[in-house]
Protein backbone atom coordinates (compact mmCIF):
# COMPACT_ATOMS: atom_id res chain seq x y z
CA UNK A 1 0.00 0.00 0.00
CA UNK A 2 2.99 2.11 0.15
CA UNK A 3 1.70 2.90 -3.84
CA UNK A 4 -1.17 4.30 -2.45
CA UNK A 5 0.36 7.03 0.01
CA UNK A 6 3.25 7.91 -2.89
CA UNK A 7 0.60 8.79 -5.36
CA UNK A 8 -1.15 10.56 -2.91
CA UNK A 9 2.02 12.64 -2.32
CA UNK A 10 1.97 12.89 -6.01
CA UNK A 11 -1.59 13.95 -5.99
CA UNK A 12 -0.20 16.94 -3.72
CA UNK A 13 2.00 18.36 -6.45
CA UNK A 14 -0.79 18.22 -9.40
CA UNK A 15 -4.29 16.88 -8.61
CA UNK A 16 -5.04 15.15 -11.96
CA UNK A 17 -1.70 13.63 -13.47
CA UNK A 18 -2.40 10.47 -10.99
CA UNK A 19 -5.53 10.35 -11.57
CA UNK A 20 -5.26 10.50 -15.30
CA UNK A 21 -2.31 7.72 -15.01
CA UNK A 22 -4.91 5.77 -12.65
CA UNK A 23 -7.53 5.91 -15.24
CA UNK A 24 -5.73 5.40 -18.20
CA UNK A 25 -4.13 1.89 -16.72
CA UNK A 26 -7.70 1.40 -15.43
CA UNK A 27 -8.71 1.82 -19.17
CA UNK A 28 -5.68 -0.53 -20.25
CA UNK A 29 -6.17 -3.28 -17.59
CA UNK A 30 -3.09 -2.72 -16.78
CA UNK A 31 -3.19 -2.34 -12.64
CA UNK A 32 -3.44 -4.91 -10.34
CA UNK A 33 -6.01 -7.78 -10.26
CA UNK A 34 -8.44 -7.32 -7.67
CA UNK A 35 -8.03 -3.51 -7.33
CA UNK A 36 -10.26 -0.66 -5.41
CA UNK A 37 -10.28 1.29 -8.65
CA UNK A 38 -14.07 1.95 -9.48
CA UNK A 39 -15.64 0.52 -13.04
CA UNK A 40 -16.01 4.32 -14.14
CA UNK A 41 -12.23 5.08 -14.20
CA UNK A 42 -12.03 2.56 -16.65
CA UNK A 43 -14.46 3.97 -19.03
CA UNK A 44 -13.00 5.46 -22.41
CA UNK A 45 -14.66 9.19 -22.08
CA UNK A 46 -13.31 9.25 -17.78
CA UNK A 47 -9.63 8.67 -19.10
CA UNK A 48 -9.84 11.00 -22.03
CA UNK A 49 -10.94 13.83 -19.37
CA UNK A 50 -8.44 12.93 -17.15
CA UNK A 51 -5.99 13.50 -19.30
CA UNK A 52 -7.23 16.26 -21.22
CA UNK A 53 -8.14 18.20 -17.20
CA UNK A 54 -4.24 17.06 -16.39
CA UNK A 55 -2.93 18.68 -19.14
CA UNK A 56 -4.62 21.73 -18.78
CA UNK A 57 -3.37 21.58 -14.92
CA UNK A 58 0.20 21.39 -16.35
CA UNK A 59 0.03 24.26 -18.65
CA UNK A 60 -1.87 26.60 -15.84
CA UNK A 61 0.41 26.02 -13.03
CA UNK A 62 3.47 28.20 -14.86
CA UNK A 63 1.19 31.09 -14.89
CA UNK A 64 1.10 33.62 -12.44
CA UNK A 65 -2.26 33.73 -11.28
CA UNK A 66 -2.40 30.29 -10.32
CA UNK A 67 -3.75 29.64 -6.89
CA UNK A 68 -1.51 28.38 -4.48
CA UNK A 69 -1.98 24.19 -4.40
CA UNK A 70 -2.81 24.73 -0.58
CA UNK A 71 -5.98 26.97 -0.57
CA UNK A 72 -8.63 25.23 0.36
CA UNK A 73 -10.34 24.32 -3.17
CA UNK A 74 -6.64 22.93 -4.40
CA UNK A 75 -6.61 21.29 -0.86
CA UNK A 76 -9.71 19.76 -1.75
CA UNK A 77 -9.53 18.47 -5.34
CA UNK A 78 -5.76 16.96 -3.85
CA UNK A 79 -7.76 14.89 -1.61
CA UNK A 80 -10.26 13.96 -3.77
CA UNK A 81 -8.10 12.74 -6.21
CA UNK A 82 -5.61 11.43 -3.84
CA UNK A 83 -8.25 9.11 -2.54
CA UNK A 84 -9.18 7.73 -5.14
CA UNK A 85 -6.15 7.20 -7.03
CA UNK A 86 -4.75 5.57 -3.81
CA UNK A 87 -7.83 3.33 -3.97
CA UNK A 88 -7.21 2.17 -7.46
CA UNK A 89 -3.46 0.92 -6.98
CA UNK A 90 -4.66 -1.11 -3.95
CA UNK A 91 -6.55 -4.49 -3.38
CA UNK A 92 -10.34 -4.17 -3.28
CA UNK A 93 -10.39 -5.42 0.45
CA UNK A 94 -7.85 -2.40 1.47
CA UNK A 95 -9.60 0.33 -0.22
CA UNK A 96 -10.63 2.23 2.21
CA UNK A 97 -6.84 2.26 3.93
CA UNK A 98 -5.54 2.82 0.80
CA UNK A 99 -7.81 5.86 0.65
CA UNK A 100 -6.71 7.19 3.53
CA UNK A 101 -3.19 6.86 2.67
CA UNK A 102 -3.60 8.43 -0.60
CA UNK A 103 -5.20 11.40 1.30
CA UNK A 104 -2.74 11.94 3.52
CA UNK A 105 0.43 11.86 1.30
CA UNK A 106 -2.04 14.02 -0.94
CA UNK A 107 -1.70 16.90 2.23
CA UNK A 108 1.81 15.89 2.90
CA UNK A 109 2.98 16.26 -0.60
CA UNK A 110 0.73 19.65 -1.31
CA UNK A 111 2.61 21.16 1.99
CA UNK A 112 5.70 19.90 1.64
CA UNK A 113 6.13 20.59 -2.50
CA UNK A 114 4.41 24.15 -2.17
CA UNK A 115 6.81 25.25 0.20
CA UNK A 116 9.65 23.88 -2.14
CA UNK A 117 8.29 25.60 -5.04
CA UNK A 118 8.22 29.35 -2.93
CA UNK A 119 11.61 28.81 -2.66
CA UNK A 120 12.55 27.44 -5.99
CA UNK A 121 10.93 30.38 -7.74
CA UNK A 122 12.70 32.97 -5.53
CA UNK A 123 15.90 31.33 -7.12
CA UNK A 124 15.38 30.01 -10.19
CA UNK A 125 11.85 31.38 -11.67
CA UNK A 126 8.07 30.72 -11.54
CA UNK A 127 8.52 28.03 -15.20
CA UNK A 128 11.84 27.16 -14.95
CA UNK A 129 10.87 25.76 -11.35
CA UNK A 130 7.10 24.22 -12.76
CA UNK A 131 8.94 22.49 -15.64
CA UNK A 132 11.15 20.94 -13.06
CA UNK A 133 7.88 19.94 -10.59
CA UNK A 134 6.54 18.59 -13.80
CA UNK A 135 9.38 16.52 -14.83
CA UNK A 136 9.54 15.18 -11.55
CA UNK A 137 6.21 14.62 -10.80
CA UNK A 138 5.55 12.54 -14.29
CA UNK A 139 8.35 10.39 -13.87
CA UNK A 140 7.15 10.09 -10.24
CA UNK A 141 3.51 8.64 -11.60
CA UNK A 142 4.93 6.60 -13.96
CA UNK A 143 7.64 4.71 -11.70
CA UNK A 144 4.47 4.52 -9.17
CA UNK A 145 1.37 3.32 -11.42
CA UNK A 146 3.58 1.31 -13.43
CA UNK A 147 5.11 -0.13 -10.63
CA UNK A 148 2.83 -2.99 -10.19
CA UNK A 149 4.94 -6.08 -10.63
CA UNK A 150 3.53 -7.53 -13.96
CA UNK A 151 2.20 -11.64 -12.38
CA UNK A 152 -0.66 -9.14 -10.68
CA UNK A 153 -1.47 -7.57 -13.74
CA UNK A 154 -4.38 -8.69 -15.80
Amino acid sequence: MIRSFLIGAVAGMRAMTPLAAVAESARDGALPDHNGAPGLLAHPLVSAVTKALAAGELAGDKMPSAPDRIIAPGIAARVVTGAMAGAALAPREQRIPAAMLGIAGAVGGAYVSFHVRMWAIRRFGQVPTGLVEDAAMLAATRWIVGGAPAAARH
